[in-house]
């Protein structure tokens, strides 16, 4: 078992030299680089970002360039591979402000001046796939050797401007025909890797290059990316511990929180389990569990995607696709569940033949994406010192204040915007509010006799709640006791309250009426 002290974590580095050469500790993906080699010479590959994409593309680079030192030890110094060096030719599209009218052209000008610098130029040349043409030749007649072409977040200038037509159809102009010149230079290409979040369809970006073998769904490289617990647990025990510690609990104890944390993510039905490594690395370092993979970023372009659709949130979990549906994306479909599990916010949770079932991996996608997704109905509830803010919310459930909560629900609802007041937002905020409260929040709950709106649970408490529209409270609790929502816990020990309530779309009765009772037994 390496010591505790020695452990290095390699947060932000993605550059597999320095992660190997300065010590840091690696969980040995090496062993995926021969099935890579021979699956196929063009491939694409999807992964969520802060998920080892750029990780993988820099060992791939460092065995194109013959590093064999760099592999001692590990799994691919054992197969039976080619070593000698060719030219790697690697596009970084991470780091770039691509709302800028020029963003991608200055992005694209960098990389091929490097290029350039080594290859030499040809000053009658001025596109980019000019320009690289007349490199994989120059690099391939220097050296002899095929040359290999390797494509970080090949979307990024796409997803960073989606709400920028115009501007996206000039990157996807640029980008088609960079990626076209692939094909044609075929014979002086040894291999070619491009990963991205998604692989976007009906903008023909690829279209030339229709050898590309998309293996994101193939159960042989479904573990490439992302951790199982059997990998965590062999390299990072000393970490677990720790947090263990500093937490005041047991080891199973404190792996079970990270698991509920960061685990969940399955990319084939018959992959693995695999954990988020970006937020593995932040929790164990910083001895804390927190959702660092969102504060990376916001999914803004998710959001505007989900309320579009109307949505309803817990039917975020259960969203069916096909397999084209999940390994294409078009920028005006209207269903959002293939763009979210592209981006890591829905991941498979079954498969019937015919189409995948979705389901959010973990505790910190969920939480997090809710987070989100409140201020777009509600914003007055990310002000940490209003009478809105969730924490407000939180101390009237778990203190068995109903009442407060309800009135402080109905005040928010009357904010919102006239064409927002609809049954769907209204039950969507209250799920919404009562989730990232910290409680196990379930919607549509089956019973024997029917199935509630939303229940609500907490240390000491049980909220049912049923919701009519253009009816009354009267009926909606009536239904609460005709179906017996509450009869599954006649011997729970925690106090239990019936909400029912009433939306109306008349104008002049437009807010949420409401009725509590207390369960009597």
């Amino acid at each position: 078992m390496t010591p505790q002290k020695s452990l290095r974590y390699p947060i932000g580095i993605q550059t597999f030299s320095k992660i190997i050469e300065e010590g840091y500790a690696y969980i040995d993906k090496t062993g995926y680089i021969k099935p890579l080699l021979e699956h196929g010479q063009y491939i694409f590959f999807s992964r969520p970002r802060r998920f080892g994409k750029s990780l993988l593309l820099s060992t791939l680079k460092a065995y194109f360039e013959g590093r064999r030192e760099l592999f001692k030890g590990l799994s691919l110094d054992s197969m039976n591979v080619e070593w000698e060096a060719s030219p790697v030719f690697h596009f970084d599209f991470t780091s770039e402000n691509y709302s800028l009218e020029d963003g991608l052209e200055r992005r694209l000008n960098r990389i091929l001046m490097r290029l350039e610098e080594k290859y030499g130029s040809n000053s009658k040349l001025s596109t980019p796939s000019e320009r690289l043409n007349y490199l994989i030749e120059s690099a391939y007649r220097q050296t002899g050797r095929k040359v290999v072409i390797l494509m970080d977040e090949y979307d990024k200038p796409l997803l960073d401007i989606e709400n920028n037509p115009t501007l996206f159809e000039k990157n996807q102009r640029i980008l088609k025909s960079l990626y076209g010149n692939l094909k044609s230079m075929d014979s002086m290409i040894r291999y070619s890797f491009i990963t991205g979040v998604a692989r976007f369809s009906k903008v023909s970006i690829f279209s030339d290059l229709n050898n590309l073998d998309d293996i994101t769904l193939e159960d042989t490289f479904s573990d490439i990316c992302g951790w199982t617990e059997e990998e965590l647990l062999e390299t990072f025990r000393p970490g677990i511990e720790a947090l263990a510690q500093k937490r005041k609990e047991n080891f199973d104890t404190t792996l079970k929180v990270i698991r509920d944390y960061y685990d969940g993510y399955m990319f084939t039905p018959e992959g693995s389990r695999l954990y988020n490594p970006f937020s593995v690395l932040r929790a164990l370092k910083a001895k804390s569990i927190d959702p660092y993979w969102f504060e990376t970023g916001s999914p803004t372009f998710l959001i505007r995607r989900v309320m579009k659709r109307g949505t309803y949130p817990p039917d975020m979990n259960g969203q069916k696709c096909t397999r084209e549906q999940l390994t294409a994306v078009g920028m005006n479909d209207s269903n959002p569940a293939p763009l979210m599990f592209q981006t890591g916010y829905l991941t498979i949770d079954s498969y019937d033949g015919e189409r995948y079932k979705l389901r959010f991996p973990n505790h910190e996608v969920e939480i997090g994406f809710y987070k989100y997704l409140l201020p777009q109905y509600a914003p007055k509830t990310e002000d940490p010192d209003s009478i809105f803010s969730i924490f407000n919310f939180q101390d009237d459930l778990y203190e068995g204040r109903p009442e407060d909560f309800m009135k402080r629900l109905a005040t928010l609802l009357k904010d919102l915007p006239g064409e927002d007041h609809r049954e769907s937002t209204y039950r969507a905020v209250t799920y919404l509010v009562a989730t990232l409260c910290g409680t196990k929040s379930i919607a549509e709950h089956h019973s024997y006799k029917g199935r509630s709106d939303i229940e609500v649970f907490t240390r000491g408490y049980i909220y049912l709640f049923e919701f009519k529209y253009n009816k009354s409270v009267q009926e909606a609790m009536q239904q609460i006791y005709s179906r017996d929502y509450a009869g599954r816990y006649e011997m729970d020990p925690r106090e239990i309250y019936l909400i029912a309530a009433n939306f109306s779309e008349k104008k002049e009765e437009r807010e949420l009426q409401y009725r509590i009772e207390k369960l009597e037994r």
